[in-house]
């Protein structure tokens, strides 16, 4: 099997851990906030990372602790909104607010690098942002429209994250260690948070989905890392929209969720503006 067709496997991988992630997240939400999901999610992740560190024998000390911690406290926030996002929309549509990341990279990107915003990049931006608009719902409820604007943040959120991924990869930071400040960080900041807030005490039923979501979690960033090593990346981006549809699928099967036309339409609005907006982000560089 060629590299092209592992990195291709390994993203589908990802991407149905991530949606399995997601509906983790939708059944704890019945018993814990959402601050409470993602140190649960990030601790659990960071046991497993630990142990992959010292069974391979990795260095953790860094020589950008700084950035690291940036780029921990930017993916944090984003991992909170995200899965406040979830625990109050359908899933399907909290997924795919949050995959309007690529189209908020492409428009960052220029400003970055100190480049002039390609039009190609703004009329995606526009394409996607009436995509979300339609998911967004203006006339539903209060709630929901205001959990619509959670997950639309959350998206901008992963963007400015994974600029800080690229600019520390421009270090030769290995992925695996920027993974592991990511999670550690999201578990200090979130441990703090609860431990000064009312939080829930775990009972036996509630293992069986706090041990998934973790493992669930993990498994899939393993598989995506793999991913984009692997294959085109190009390729690899276009893939991970996969994590739309699984996640509509399980919505739907499992939680008896249906997504509306608009969500639907928005939906493929903001996929193919995303597709489109990798493709020229790729031509783009960070300093």
């Amino acid at each position: 099997m060629t590299d092209q067709k592992k990195g291709m496997l390994w993203i589908v991988v990802a991407t149905f851990f991530f949606s399995l992630m997601g509906s983790f997240v939708k059944l704890g939400a019945n018993h814990f906030s959402s601050i409470e999901l993602v140190f649960y999610r990030s601790f659990i992740s960071l046991l497993f990372l630990l142990i992959y560190i010292v069974a391979s024998q990795k260095e953790i000390k860094t020589p950008h602790l700084r950035k690291q911690i940036d780029r921990g406290v930017v993916g944090f926030l984003s991992l909170a909104f995200f899965f406040y996002a979830i625990a109050h929309l359908n899933l399907g549509s909290a997924m795919t607010l949050n995959y309007t990341s690529p189209i908020f990279l492409g428009f960052f990107l220029p400003f970055i690098s100190h480049q002039k915003i390609k039009k190609s990049i703004f009329l995606c931006t526009i394409i996607g942002f009436i995509g979300a608009l339609l998911i967004l719902d203006p006339h539903g409820e209060w709630q929901s429209w205001f959990a619509g604007l959670v997950g639309l943040v959350s998206g901008i959120g992963a963007a400015l994250a994974y600029i800080h991924v690229i600019q520390l990869g421009k270090l030769n930071e290995p992925d695996w260690r920027t993974v592991f400040y990511f999670t550690l960080v999201s578990t200090i900041a979130s441990g703090l948070w609860i431990g000064f807030t009312h939080h829930q005490k775990i009972t036996i039923n509630d293992i069986w989905i706090l041990i998934p979501l973790g493992l669930s979690a993990t498994i899939a960033q393993i598989a995506m890392t793999r991913a984009y090593r692997l294959g085109n990346t190009l390729t690899i981006g276009a893939l991970s929209y996969l994590t739309i549809v699984f996640s509509s699928l399980i919505s739907l099967m499992y939680f008896n969720e249906t997504m509306r036309m608009e969500d639907i339409i928005g939906a493929l609005m903001i996929i193919l503006s995303g597709a489109i907006a990798s493709n020229i982000s790729l031509k783009s560089s960070v300093n």
